[in-house]
């Protein structure tokens, strides 16, 4: 993935439009957990999701991707790609917490 910056993103609320201010997901093992839906941002042509667990006590978030399925459903997916990882999560925190330059 090349470089992005804050410039490039554009905020969204596809997610919650359609299904409110939660989400219920479900992992491999088919144990359930309820999310907030932190926030939703596009960079180019990708969709993500920040996700925090209302059951987990930390600050840890979860970022997904957002894919419209072939019969036109909004879906979660893990981000598979390490550096696609890594740069989407230090876009969020960059979004999140801004450097102050005048220090």
């Amino acid at each position: 993935m090349t470089e992005i910056s804050s410039g490039q993103v554009e905020w969204s609320s596809r997610l919650k439009e359609a299904f409110g201010p939660t989400v219920e997901l479900e992992d491999e093992e088919g144990t359930t957990s309820v999310y907030d839906l932190t926030a939703e941002f596009v960079v180019g042509d990708q969709s993500y999701a920040v996700l925090l667990n209302v059951d987990d006590d930390s600050d840890e978030y979860d970022i997904l991707k957002v894919i419209t399925s072939a019969e036109g459903n909004l879906e979660l997916v893990t981000i598979d790609d390490d550096e696609e990882w890594e740069n989407i999560a230090e876009l969020y925190d960059e979004l999140t917490f801004p450097q102050d330059n005048d220090i």
